[in-house]
């Protein structure tokens, strides 16, 4: 005869079973709705032309839109709260860009710890930063900025695409590595500082490849260096800083993040899908053209590299001493 105690571990057990089987149905038949792909900045920058490629492909491949929702200010940190406060389920994702990895040195009290709230899906790409002028600024390369700015001290306005961006302390870190001076003007995004920059109202702005290589091309703009340690296929007769400015390297990396606790399952779905679309001959043209390379990762290797890149600007931002309330 079983006794009770035995029978209620049986039915425990059984129980838990059928929830795993669930879960595994759960994650076969996801997305059953919509999901939102929650961007902590405007529409038109880099982080929403890459949510905006990798969504639309999603919705196409899993019968499902992913809809792109621009959440911006407090320098990216309202979007990843929105996602930190939200249903564990798969139908909240985030957009990772370099500010998660800064914030949490920058910010002195934030309402989440990033590292432990969101957990790695899949990453995109890295890029490289370009330092980009206008055309009334009065030098051709890095070292001629450099005397600009040197014989000009603090009259350059800096634009960025918020406090903390990796846009701004790319222009932080450039200032402390040549002991130069310019005069920061955050903006609430990259589209609208480079407005401004087209305007002439800001002088140079460090923003990521993908939404100022238009304008670069276009001739609207120069560029003058890029923020990697190598040059840019997509820019091979712009500089890297770091043959005029040794050691300097600020490049920016992006992936797909969900609230912790979201089914392993969903996760490894949404990953394997992401990889997928990577892989495509169309999608890797258009993310070389935009300036990097597709990277095609497991979670927990995304993981690896977030804890790293949380490191690096953790060390920017106490070499420079910038801290926001």
């Amino acid at each position: 005869m079983i006794s009770r105690r035995t029978a209620l571990g049986l039915t425990a057990a059984g129980l838990s079973a059928l929830a795993s089987t669930r879960g595994a149905f759960a994650a076969l038949d996801y997305p059953t709705r919509p999901v939102r792909f929650i961007v902590g900045y405007p529409p038109g920058g880099a982080t929403d032309i890459l949510a905006r490629l990798i969504g639309q492909r999603l919705s196409e491949r899993l019968g499902q839109t992913f809809v792109i929702e621009n959440k911006a200010g407090a320098g990216n940190n309202i979007g990843t709260e929105t996602v930190v406060h939200g249903a564990p389920d798969g139908y909240m994702v985030l957009l990772v860009n370099p500010a998660n990895f800064i914030n949490t040195t920058l910010y002195v009290n934030l309402k989440f710890d990033f590292l432990r709230d969101i957990v790695p899906v899949a990453s995109f790409n890295r890029v490289p930063n370009v330092m980009t002028v206008n055309k009334d600024v009065p030098a051709n390369n890095v070292a001629e900025f450099i005397a600009y700015l040197k014989a000009n001290p603090g009259k350059v306005n800096m634009a960025s695409s918020g406090n903390g961006t990796s846009v701004h302390l790319s222009g932080e870190m450039f200032m402390a590595m040549t002991g130069t001076k310019m005069q920061h003007v955050p903006y609430r995004g990259a589209a609208l500082a480079i407005n401004d920059m087209l305007a002439g109202q800001v002088q140079v702005i460090f923003d990521n490849m993908p939404s100022i290589i238009q304008h670069i091309r276009s001739g609207s703009l120069r560029a003058l260096g890029v923020t990697t340690a190598e040059r840019s296929p997509q820019l091979p007769d712009v500089q890297a800083i770091a043959e005029t400015v040794p050691g300097y390297e600020a490049s920016a990396l992006f992936g797909m993040g969900a609230p912790k606790n979201t089914p392993k399952d969903i996760i490894e779905k949404l990953n394997s899908e992401i990889n997928a679309i990577l892989a495509e001959p169309e999608m890797r043209k258009r993310l070389v053209e935009l300036g990097g390379e597709p990277l095609i990762e497991q979670p927990d290797m995304f993981g690896d590299q977030i804890k790293a890149e949380t490191e690096k600007w953790k060390k920017v931002v106490e070499f420079s001493g910038l801290k926001v309330e």
